[in-house]
């Protein structure tokens, strides 16, 4: 990092910071107050994925780490509050024990003269509940806030007591609900809207009032009469209740037959939310297809606690997640093996790969999309190095066990029930090597399985570059999805 100042050029920038070779990155950033004036300059060094420190840059250019949790951070000022989030059960300087998920403010001044200050509880979670995201206005703390995988956005103002009150906006129930653009002249802020049946909304809330205004909506995209959307609840191996939504048509029948596709992520604190898909719709849903979404342990649905769950050693337990939404769905009559279809890309295509791997017996299709899938190598490939806090280090042996017990590619045998899955990947896919996708087939085709593959040569991560090569990719994918699923399973699809 370096401090440039006004007329100066690049090469006259004094040095105030640099990380070590193996961080994964040096950022800075200014806290500033409601108007506008600065009150620290900070400086972030993170150490990999999910950790980090922050020092203080002093204006004579001497540097301190202030005591704050590796993982979690700082989300803004509010009124002189510093509000810190933390995403590991972390003791203050002052003694206080603070649990992962925690919200907590310190006085800036005070807090900067003697970092021994108590810190004031601002949110605490509960057990199915977790902070998505938290955005600064000028005056307040706006915190969307999901209970059990169901979206709310909350309004927090600090009072002279050093308390934290707060309201609720008046927003669509069972929604995903995201924070947007927050004003710091004033305290407006962006706030979207969005569920399985719900078109994509952009309200302009003012978090000093709660008044709300509907800026932007997308058109309705499919014909949702006569259908809803269900939330149930999975028993994994270790008997964690894993929830997931099922949306469907009301008159849907549970006699198995109903073809559906189960959708999984399960990583890196990501988040799978109610949110509203027109190809989905129009592709499968429309069409009498059941569209499910797992929100397995690895994601971030019940906050940090629910990522760390299935982090490293324990990445298995991710896997069980999936599988048991799989069972339970055939268990309910929802659908049954020949009817059932998993999709999933990236981490969510190594979910995929370890579903085809640990249990094919429950599906009859799987769509693979731009996959991690050899997990022995994944750490020397791109971005792969980076994830090694996800997944572990193959190089180091106790964790090199860990991984190799669930890699799909090494998990590739003769004689199993593995139905004809589709594999697509990217060409200049930039973030998890095309590889992957390409060494997944080619093990399949040389184990004497049939496997479709398609791989873009352009488009990256993404695996198309513009609306009509994604088009085609989509196309591909239901294509494949309706032949298998939608077919009778006394009929010969070969014949299709």
């Amino acid at each position: 990092m370096r401090l440039l100042k006004r007329g100066q050029s690049v090469d006259q920038a004094v040095e105030v910071f640099a990380g070590e070779q193996a961080d994964v990155s040096v950022s800075g950033f200014t806290l500033r107050d409601a108007d506008g004036v600065v009150q620290a300059v900070l400086l972030n060094r993170g150490l990999n994925f999910y950790e980090s420190e922050t020092w203080l840059l002093r204006e004579d250019g001497s540097k301190v780490q202030l005591p704050l949790p590796l993982k979690g951070g700082i989300s803004g000022l509010v009124d002189g509050q510093l509000v810190v989030t933390t995403d590991q059960d972390w003791t203050a300087p002052s003694g206080q024990v603070f649990k992962t998920g925690d919200v907590l403010a310190y006085d800036l001044k005070a807090w900067l003269a003697d970092p021994t200050v108590p810190a004031q509880l601002v949110i605490r979670p509960g057990e199915r509940e977790a902070v998505e995201a938290v955005r600064v206005t000028r005056n307040t703390l706006v915190v969307a806030l999901y209970e059990n995988v169901r979206g709310s956005v909350y309004v927090y103002r600090p009072n002279p007591a050093g308390e934290w009150a707060r309201t609720r906006l008046d927003l669509p129930q069972n929604v995903t609900v995201g924070l947007g653009s927050a004003s710091d002249q004033d305290d407006r802020i962006f706030v979207s809207v969005a569920g399985y049946l719900n078109p994509s909304s952009l309200y302009l809330a003012d978090a000093a009032t709660g008044e709300l205004s509907l800026a932007k909506s997308l058109p309705a995209k499919f014909d949702t009469t006569g259908m809803t959307v269900e939330q149930f609840e999975a028993r994994s191996a270790d008997g964690t209740l894993i929830p997931y939504f099922v949306v469907h048509r009301e008159a849907m029948p549970l006699d198995g037959s109903n073809p559906t596709l189960l959708y999984g992520y399960g990583g890196f604190q990501s988040s799978l939310l109610p949110s509203y898909s027109a190809t989905v719709g129009k592709l499968w849903l429309e069409r009498g297809g059941v569209y499910v979404v797992a929100n397995t342990r690895g994601g971030g649905e019940f906050g940090p606690r629910w990522h760390q769950a299935a982090q490293q050693e324990n990445r298995q337990r991710a896997h069980e997640d999936f599988q048991a939404v799989a069972q339970d769905l055939i268990t309910r009559g929802i659908t049954s093996q020949p009817h059932l279809g998993i999709m999933g890309g990236s981490q969510g295509g190594l979910f995929m790969g370890a579903m085809l791997t640990q249990r094919p017996d429950l599906i009859n299709a799987a769509v693979i999309q731009v996959p991690l899938f050899d997990m022995l190598r994944f750490h020397k490939l791109l971005a792969g190095a980076s994830w090694i806090g996800e997944y572990g280090n193959p190089d180091i042996p106790e964790q090199r066990v860990w991984i190799e017990a669930y890699s799909p590619y090494q998990k590739l045998a003769a004689g199993q029930p593995y139905p004809e899955v589709f594999i697509h990947t990217s060409t200049k896919d930039d973030r998890v090597h095309p590889g992957h996708a390409r060494k997944a087939a080619a093990r399949l085709e040389a184990l004497g399985y049939p496997v479709l593959f398609y791989e873009n040569t352009d488009g990256g991560h993404a695996a198309g570059a513009n609306l009509r090569e994604t088009a085609r990719r989509l196309a591909l994918e239901y294509t494949y999805l309706s032949r298998r699923l939608m077919t009778r399973p006394d009929r010969d699809q070969t014949q299709d």
